[in-house]
């Protein structure tokens, strides 16, 4: 590969694989200041499916597709179904300052796989951290719904959080939900994807 450089209007008008191989032996001389556009250009001609899929900045290697971004605007469900999904509607909560709601859904989610065992240290981080009235994520539920949790803690089943997880969902899904659907990071990243499918 070193010592090859191709135009970078040669290779955006490149379309399959016969364009690929005519691209292998079109070898132009440019400046070194066009390596990094030339480079990326040539390796998405190489390999195809770069084109095809965006890695999201938070997962390692996973590629979106369009369709699979589409379907996260079915429901709150599916958004929170794909791992990708949840890592760009964080970033968005983010945005909001209200990521505690997703934090606090993922570790209820991780908290009902928990081994019995380990269920009692599980519970008692999971109050600290957004439950209890001072907690440095708190959630936003009623005084009643807290105490309800506190007392579910002391003696926690795998069910002790479900009506506050439940709570908090629906609080994402009336929400956060329908702003993200309407978020320049969700359209962007849903054009930029659909763009691209359609190269």
């Amino acid at each position: 590969m070193p010592g090859l450089f191709f135009s970078h209007n040669n290779m955006t008008e490149l379309n399959g694989k016969e364009d690929c191989k005519l691209a292998e032996g079109k070898v132009h001389k440019k400046k070194q200041k066009a390596f990094g556009a030339d480079l990326k250009s040539y390796l998405k001609c190489m390999v195809p499916h770069i084109e095809s899929g965006i890695k999201t900045s938070n997962s390692r290697n996973v590629m979106l597709s369009a369709e699979e971004v589409i379907q996260w605007s079915q429901s709150l469900e599916k958004l929170l179904a794909s791992q990708s999904g949840q890592g760009v509607f964080r970033e968005f909560l983010k945005s909001e300052f209200s990521e505690e709601n997703i934090e606090f859904w993922l570790a209820c989610e991780d908290y009902k796989k928990t081994k019995s065992d380990h269920l009692h240290g599980k519970a008692e981080r999971i109050y600290a951290e957004f439950v209890q009235s001072d907690a440095i994520k708190q959630i936003n539920i009623d005084y009643q719904m807290r105490e309800a949790t506190a007392k579910k803690a002391q003696e926690p089943t795998h069910t002790s959080f479900d009506e506050v997880q439940k709570t908090v969902y629906i609080l994402m899904e009336r929400d956060s939900y329908p702003r993200f659907l309407k978020s320049k990071s969700y359209l962007n990243l849903l054009n930029q994807l659909q763009t691209n499918t359609s190269k």
